[in-house]
């Protein structure tokens, strides 16, 4: 792959990253090619030798094209994920660190679900987030829209699935609205006297 200064790729442990150039630096010996990226959320810099670049997952970001496929991933109602809390951490690790858009749409779809359920462990807790701003990341420039944009769009492929509200919550809550709305009745009935 080619880079140029400017242009958006993907770093798999830190998301977006804007392509600053590629620069020749002696290190270990021998002098190599460095491309410099600029991270988008953190504005933090990396430098990654331009031969090793895809092999540590230096990539395009996902296409426009490619968004609809991510939300079939994001939206699917039911995942399964292991029950046992260290396989479960170890299976999102490994997705996480493939870089690949889908995985990474996968362990945040399956930790949104798990924290629906139940409350995250402090480790699932940050491993979301960072998953979740890794992929809005992604999600900004395909859209080319703003970050809170592309969380926006998240949330609602999100909707579409495991966070799709629950019916029996949706009949408590409109259950409650009933009782209120005949208590209002009633005290409207109490000033007519």
């Amino acid at each position: 792959m080619t880079y140029k200064k400017g242009e958006t790729v993907i770093y798999p442990q830190h998301g977006a990253c804007i392509v600053e150039g590629i620069k020749k630096i002696n290190a270990f010996g021998t002098r190599q090619e460095y491309l410099i990226l600029r991270t988008v959320i953190n504005e933090m810099t990396l430098q990654v030798p331009v031969a090793k670049a895809d092999e540590v997952g230096v990539r395009p970001p996902v296409s426009s094209d490619e968004l609809e496929d991510l939300v079939s991933v994001l939206s699917k109602a039911d995942p399964r994920v292991p029950s046992n809390w260290s396989r479960r951490f170890k299976n999102h690790q490994e997705k996480l660190k493939s870089g690949d858009v889908y995985q990474v749409a996968e362990v945040v779809r399956n930790l949104a679900a798990r924290n629906r359920d139940a409350s995250l462990s402090a480790a699932e807790r940050t491993m979301y987030e960072r998953a979740r701003v890794n992929l809005i990341s992604e999600i900004a420039p395909a859209l080319k829209v703003s970050n809170e944009e592309a969380e926006a769009f998240l949330n609602a492929a999100l909707e579409k699935g495991v966070l799709k509200p629950a019916k029996t919550a949706k009949k408590k809550v409109e259950a409650v609205k009933d009782v209120d709305d005949d208590a209002d009745v009633d005290s409207d009935d109490d000033l007519d006297d």
